[in-house]
């Protein structure tokens, strides 16, 4: 039984995702993002820059990006970041060299696993460091472990489509935000609705891409909850990322795709800034 499996069909979606990226984080990472072996090239392609992968505890980065949100916060020092689905710790950790010693970055996952794994690598992290502005929660994002009004910057990479209740999602996002403060999240939009078999997939649902909805009911879900919408950008990079023949995952989207249609003709990575 591969990590993007579950035991049975009878376990709820939420189990099915909890189980899997248990398995994920028990195993290094790279099932569903694709072969471990290529998770640098991956994050690179992503637009992760050398040397801070390089300088990342290992296991941090387990190949499990759609994009870089780090890169569409413009963090300053001092400030209060959350990860939503934070795993290995990879945005974590690059986020709390860039808030430093007087900034404070709080990871939330609901994987056992995940947080265990993230808190290993943040031994490694202070003692390379010296930083101790790093904490990592077990929670579930619909129900967000964090204080009203206390973050200045929400960020999230290739989670928030593994929600089943996104609306709640981004009304967690909006209370836990301070007045101003930033929302800077790469994840998966459909460019158009999935055939019933894919949407269906366990398999495609771990790997980002069954959970997902239109470009458009995102912006609804920002919109209704409060927050100001500044830019929605769509992004090719995943895609390119996993659509090779050795990957897995994308075998399997192919297979229940209608013949004709590739996987770039239903899904895109999208980054998301908004405002509160």
């Amino acid at each position: 039984m591969g990590c993007c499996d579950s035991k049975s069909s009878n376990i709820s979606t939420q189990d099915a995702i909890r189980e899997s990226y248990g398995k994920i984080a028990m195993q290094g990472g790279g099932c569903c993002g694709g072969p471990s072996s290529k998770t640098s090239q991956t994050s690179q392609a992503l637009g992760y820059q050398v040397d801070e992968l390089a300088a990342l505890p290992d296991g941090a980065d387990m190949g499990l990006s759609c994009g870089n949100p780090n890169a569409l916060a413009a963090l300053q020092p001092g400030e209060v970041v959350l990860d939503l689905g934070s795993g290995g710790g990879l945005d974590v950790f690059l986020a709390a060299r860039k808030v430093g010693p007087s900034g404070h970055v709080i990871g939330v996952d609901m994987t056992p696993e995940m947080i265990s794994k993230a808190r290993n690598n943040l031994v490694a992290f202070q003692t390379q460091t010296g930083l101790k502005n790093v904490e990592f929660r077990l929670g579930e994002i619909e129900y967000l472990p964090v204080a009203d009004n206390s973050v200045d910057v929400v960020l999230s990479n290739c989670v928030l489509n593994l929600s089943s209740n996104k609306a709640q999602v981004w009304r967690e996002v909006y209370r836990v935000l301070k007045p101003g403060g930033r929302v800077a999240i790469s994840d998966i939009a459909l460019l158009r609705p999935l055939p019933d078999a894919l949407r269906s997939s366990v398999e495609a649902l771990v790997g980002c891409v069954a959970g997902a909805v239109l470009m458009e009911e995102t912006k609804q879900f920002v919109r209704d909850a409060g927050l100001i919408e500044t830019r929605f950008t769509p992004r090719i990079e995943y895609v390119q990322t996993i659509d090779s023949p050795e990957n897995p995952l994308a075998q399997k989207i192919r297979s229940l795709l209608p013949e004709g249609l590739g996987i770039s003709d239903f899904i895109t990575s999208m980054e998301i800034q908004s405002v509160k």
